[in-house]
C-alpha cells in the first residue's frame, strides 16, 4: 500500500483522514458526466476548467463525456492555507470567446462561493447562451454567495479537504482519495 492509500496522512504538521474513497469519487464523476452528456448532446459546450484544483476532476469528468466540446482553462486564487483571502486573483484567463456559447465551469469545490460569484460576473459580461457550474464538492453550510450549481457531485460539511486535486498549500493534490483534516483546531491553538 502506497501513501495514497493510507487511512490517515500527515501534511505540513496536520493529520488528514480518508473522507471520500476513490471508488465513490469515480461513481460521482460518472453520474455527473452522464447528466451533462444528456443535457448538452447537440450543444457543443465550452468547459472552462478552474485550475489548479479541478484538473484531476475535470480530466476524469471529460473522459466520461462523449460529445463535441471545447476546453479552456482559468486560474483563480482566493485561498491562503485554510483561509479565504476574499480577493479574486485571475492569474490565467480563458482566451475563448463566450458569446453565444453554452459554458460549463468545472470547479473542484465550492465553499463560500466568493470565487465563482466573481468569476461568473466576468463570464456574464461576454453574454454566453448559457452558463452553468459543475462542482465535485459543495459546502452548502459555508455558502455566503448564493449560487445555482446545476451539477453538484456531493454536498459536504464545512471541513477542510484535500486529495483528488484539492490541496493544502500545494500539497496533497496527487492523492487518490479525498481526505478531511482531523486536527485543525488542535494545531490552530498551538500556532
Amino acid at each position: 500500500m502506497d501513501s495514497t492509500d493510507r487511512k490517515e496522512i500527515e501534511i505540513k504538521g496536520f493529520t488528514f483522514e480518508t473522507y471520500i474513497p476513490e471508488d465513490e469519487i469515480y461513481t460521482i464523476v460518472a453520474d455527473m458526466a452522464a447528466e451533462i452528456q444528456r443535457d448538452y448532446k447537440e450543444k457543443n459546450p465550452l468547459f472552462i476548467i478552474v485550475l489548479s484544483g479541478a484538473f484531476v476532476f475535470a480530466a476524469d469528468l471529460l473522459r466520461n463525456i462523449d460529445i463535441d466540446n471545447d476546453i479552456s482553462f482559468v486560474k483563480l486564487k482566493t485561498y491562503d492555507g485554510f483561509n479565504s483571502t476574499k480577493k479574486l486573483n485571475m492569474m490565467l484567463a480563458s482566451t475563448e470567446r463566450l458569446e453565444g456559447r453554452h459554458v460549463i465551469i468545472i470547479e473542484d469545490i465550492v465553499d463560500t462561493g466568493y470565487t465563482l460569484d466573481k468569476f461568473l460576473e466576468v463570464c456574464r459580461e461576454e453574454k454566453p447562451s448559457s452558463l452553468e457550474i459543475a462542482s465535485l464538492l459543495v459546502k452548502r453550510d459555508a455558502l455566503i454567495h448564493p449560487l445555482d450549481i446545476k451539477y453538484s457531485g456531493k454536498n459536504i460539511p464545512n471541513d477542510f479537504v484535500i486529495g483528488y486535486g484539492l490541496d493544502y498549500n500545494g500539497k496533497g493534490r496527487n492523492l487518490r482519495h479525498i481526505y478531511k483534516v482531523k486536527d485543525k483546531q488542535e494545531h490552530s491553538q498551538e500556532q
